[in-house]
């Protein structure tokens, strides 16, 4: 499932263009591109969710995104790749020299929609594997995985017990708590 409105394919390759070109001035300490917003597609210029994600080689290099949108899909995708590439606490900083083996792939999400549940032993089977991007909540803690991580986690329990490692929390946390859970749904496209 993917956002209710559709990208082109032109508006797919501007983006990923968008995002490298990004990239690429930041590490030669240019100018971040400017977006002339007149010049955008009516769907490059409304508010839009994404989250850049950057391989090196088939392994993760960097991942950084919004939930929800609070500015326009152009910008948010500068934004995020430039986080991606040098704010992920996860790894360091992207360097000139390994540029040009980096992938980058976008994903653009719907509006997450809060998943109503009694029991935390009924989450494992409301979740759609392949589908859904999970979003857990408690308190201030929160993690999320794009629906893309359902390749490498495609059991439910797994990857609500990855979702509170990457929380901060014990695997077994959802099991003992009933979190907040919400889910969303992406456009993926990448280079």
């Amino acid at each position: 499932m993917v956002p209710e409105q559709q990208l082109t394919n032109a508006d797919k390759k501007y983006l990923l263009s968008l995002a490298r070109r990004a990239i690429e001035r930041q590490l030669k300490n240019l100018p971040l591109p400017e977006v002339d917003e007149n010049e955008l597609s009516p769907m490059l210029r409304e508010e839009g969710a994404s989250f850049v994600t950057l391989t090196s080689n088939g392994y993760l290099r960097g991942c950084i995104g919004a939930l929800e949108p609070y500015q326009s899909l152009a910008t948010d995708v500068i934004e995020h790749a430039i986080a991606a590439a040098f704010q992920d606490y996860r790894f360091p900083p992207v360097q000139i020299k390994e540029f040009p083996d980096i992938e980058i792939e976008i994903s653009y999400l719907t509006r997450p929609i809060e998943l109503i549940y009694s029991d935390p032993c009924d989450l494992p089977g409301l979740l759609r594997p392949g589908i859904d991007g999970v979003v857990l909540k408690d308190g201030i803690r929160r993690s999320t995985f794009l629906p893309q991580v359902w390749e490498k986690i495609p059991e439910p329990v797994e990857f609500l017990e990855h979702l509170c490692m990457k929380m901060g929390a014990q695997p077994d946390f959802w099991r003992r708590k009933k979190l907040q859970v919400l889910t969303y749904q992406v456009e993926e496209f990448h280079e």
